[in-house]
Parts: C-alpha cells; structure tokens; sequence
C-alpha cells in the first residue's frame, strides 16, 4: 500500500505530497501549518544527513518525491559533485517565494482569484480593439485601392455604350 501512495501516485497525489510545514513565524502569520514548497523558497533541514542546511529550493520534481536545495550535494568517487533529492518531510520552509500572487491569496485565506485585477483585463482588451481597429483600417485601405484601378472604368465604360 505503501508503494502506491508513493511510487505509483497521480501526478495529483504526487503533487499534494511536496508540500511541507510552515516555521513558526510563518505558522502565525499565515494560520496554516504546512504550503506547497516552490522554487525559489528558502528552506531549513531538520532531519536526516544534512540536518541544519539553510538554503533556496533550486527544483521541485515529483517523479523523485523531493527537491534540490542550495548546498547540499554529495561526492563521486571520481570527486564529481551531484545535487541530491531531499523529501519534503524532511524540510520546513522559513521564506516563501512571494512572486506567485495566486499561492499567496492562496496562504492568506483571501479570495485567489483577486490577484488578476479587472482594470488589467480592460486593459488589456482595449489594445487588442486598437490593434483589429488598425488591421482593419488596413484592409479598408487596402481594398479601396483596389478598386480605383483604370480596368474597372473601362468595363463601366463599355456598358454604357
């Protein structure tokens, strides 16, 4: 059973699992005790071979069940040094990457979809109008200078008589 909840997870399961708990500062500020590790946070060691290693999250993989941190590496035989894969259990983060403004109205309990302000949208939407507006200036430009050639005057021409 075990193996199925680690090795043969989804990738929905898998992805729940790479969350790890919150210090005490964060504990408090947030009120959750555990988040979602992303790169880019910065996070402490508490157990296992490299306990007390402070460092930034360098990758998150869920097909290793862990993530690199800055400053933990081990050594070949030949003297080659290689990043290793830490579990999340192992961890506890002590800074959060603020840049993701989704994960953070996520941890602050507010609504998550406030991170996309309207104003941007109307924005946004409006300089696409400009730019239709002028491709479609374009082609009227375009089309009238089609239609002013000579042939088209001749053939009216010789309808008339």
């Amino acid at each position: 059973m075990r193996n199925y909840q680690i090795y043969y997870a989804t990738m929905k399961k898998a992805s729940a699992q790479m969350s790890c708990m919150l210090s005490k500062d964060l504990r408090k500020k947030y009120g959750k005790r555990s988040a979602r590790v992303v790169e880019g946070d910065s996070v402490k060691v508490i157990r296992g071979e490299f306990n007390g290693v402070d460092g930034k999250v360098t990758k998150v993989s869920t097909g290793d069940n862990g993530l690199t941190i800055e400053g933990v590496k081990k050594e070949k035989l030949k003297g080659d040094k290689f990043d290793v894969y830490v579990n999340t259990s192992n961890i506890e983060i002590t800074g959060l990457n603020t840049d993701d403004k989704w994960r953070m109205n996520k941890l602050e309990g507010k609504n998550v979809r406030a991170a996309r302000p309207q104003s941007d949208k109307k924005e946004a939407d409006t300089k696409k109008e400009a730019t239709t507006e002028k491709k479609s200036s374009k082609k009227e430009n375009s089309s009238t200078k089609k239609t002013s050639k000579k042939p088209s005057t001749e053939k009216k021409s010789e309808e008339e008589k």
